[in-house]
C-alpha cells in the first residue's frame, strides 16, 4: 500500500490508517485483534486511537481501545513496524472520569495523559501524539460559526507545546499534531515551534468526507499547504450514512441506531440525507457501492496524508481497504463536484 510522509516529520504512514474507536464497545477485544491482523495482512501500518475511546464514551469502557490494541501488540510483536497515533481528551465537563473533572491541556494533565496511554498500549513510545480538540473556544463538532460570547479560561497554546516537547525529548513521544483544530490554531502551533524551539505539529485530524469538505478553503488547505502539515481525514463516511445503509434500511444497526439519535445530530440533518442519496445513486450508475466511491474519492485527494477508516465488521473492512485500489474517473469526479456545487457541506 501506498505510504505518505506526515508533514516534516519522519513518519511514513500508509494511505488508509485504520481507526479503532468502535473497540470496547461494539467490537470486543478479538474482534479488535482480528481487525488489526487483516489491516497489517493488506499493508496497513498506520493505526489511530484516543485516551477517550471507545465511542461513545462512558466511564466503564473508557481506556479499553488503548488497552485492546496494547494485549495485540504484546501478543504480535513488530511494534517498530506500525505508526501508533493517541490523543489526549481536552476540556470536557461531560467526561469527568478522565484524568478527573479538570482534565485540560496543561502540563501534568499531558504528562498524565501520555503516561497513561503508554501503560494501557504496552509500549514505551507513541509515535503520533495528538491534541484531540483545543482547550480554547473554538466552533466543532457541528457548531460551524464562532461564537465570541462562550469565550472562557483555557490553557495557552506555548504550555501544552512546552509539555509536549519535553516528553518529546524523553523519548516517549515522537512527533505532534493536532485535531478539531482551526487555522488560527495550526498557525499559532507553528508560529510557536518555530519562536521557542518547541516540537512542530506534523498534522491535523480533522472532518473530512463528501458532506463536509470545509477543509478545502483557503482557511485550513492553504494555511496547511504552507505551513507542512498533513491532513487526516476522520469521518470520511460520516459515520456511516455515505454508505447508504441507513437510507436503505432506517433502521440498520450502526451508531446513528445504536446511540441516541441527539449525539450527533449533523450527521442526521435533512442536507446530509439529500446529498447522501446523490452520491449513492451516482456510485451504483457507475458500478461501485455508495461506500466505494466515497472512500475512493477522499483516499484520492492529493492535500489527505491518510484516512482514517473504522469498521464493526470484518467485511466491512475489507470493503474499505478494497476501495484504496479504485480510481475514479474524472466524469465520476466532476459529478461529485456538480452534487457539492448544489448540496455544499451539509455534514460540516
Amino acid at each position: 500500500m501506498e505510504r505518505k510522509r506526515l508533514g516534516r516529520s519522519d513518519l511514513l504512514v500508509s494511505k488508509v490508517c485504520l481507526g479503532t474507536m468502535t473497540f470496547g464497545e461494539q467490537n470486543t477485544e478479538s474482534d479488535a485483534h482480528r481487525q488489526l491482523d487483516y489491516a497489517v495482512e493488506r499493508g496497513i501500518n498506520f493505526i489511530d486511537t484516543a485516551e477517550m475511546y471507545p465511542v461513545m464514551g462512558r466511564a466503564e469502557t473508557q481506556g479499553s481501545t488503548e488497552r485492546f490494541i496494547g494485549s495485540w501488540l504484546q501478543q504480535r510483536g513488530r511494534r517498530d513496524d506500525l505508526v501508533i497515533a493517541s490523543k489526549i481528551a481536552g476540556p470536557n465537563a461531560n467526561m469527568a472520569w478522565i484524568r478527573g473533572s479538570s482534565h485540560d491541556l496543561d502540563a501534568a494533565n499531558v504528562r498524565a495523559a501520555v503516561e497513561t496511554s503508554l501503560q494501557r498500549l504496552q509500549t514505551d513510545y507513541i509515535d503520533l501524539y495528538q491534541i484531540h480538540w483545543p482547550s480554547r473556544n473554538l466552533p466543532i463538532f457541528g457548531a460551524n460559526s464562532f461564537n465570541p460570547t462562550r469565550e472562557r479560561s483555557s490553557v495557552p497554546i506555548e504550555e501544552t507545546l512546552g509539555a509536549l516537547g519535553e516528553l518529546v525529548k524523553a523519548g516517549k513521544i515522537r512527533e505532534i499534531g493536532v485535531s478539531n483544530e482551526s487555522s488560527w490554531g495550526v498557525c499559532e502551533y507553528v508560529k510557536l515551534a518555530e519562536t521557542r524551539g518547541l516540537p512542530r505539529i506534523a498534522t491535523i485530524q480533522n472532518l473530512y468526507n463528501l458532506t463536509a469538505r470545509a477543509f478545502e478553503t483557503s482557511l485550513l488547505d492553504e494555511t496547511c499547504f504552507r505551513s507542512d502539515v498533513s491532513l487526516l481525514a476522520y469521518s470520511p463516511l460520516a459515520f456511516g450514512q455515505l454508505t447508504s445503509k441507513y437510507l436503505d434500511n432506517p433502521k440498520a444497526h450502526g451508531r446513528l441506531t445504536i446511540f441516541p439519535p441527539n449525539w450527533s445530530p449533523r450527521y442526521v440533518r435533512p442536507e446530509v440525507l439529500a446529498a447522501t442519496a446523490e452520491y449513492a445513486a451516482l456510485a451504483r450508475a457507475n458500478g461501485m457501492t455508495p461506500a466505494q466511491m466515497a472512500l475512493a474519492w477522499c483516499y484520492s485527494r492529493w492535500f489527505v496524508g491518510s484516512t482514517i477508516i473504522g469498521a464493526t465488521t470484518l467485511e466491512q473492512l475489507m470493503e474499505n481497504i478494497d476501495a484504496a485500489e479504485i480510481m475514479l474517473s474524472a466524469e465520476v469526479i466532476a459529478a461529485i463536484d456538480a452534487i457539492h456545487a448544489r448540496i455544499t457541506n451539509p455534514g460540516q
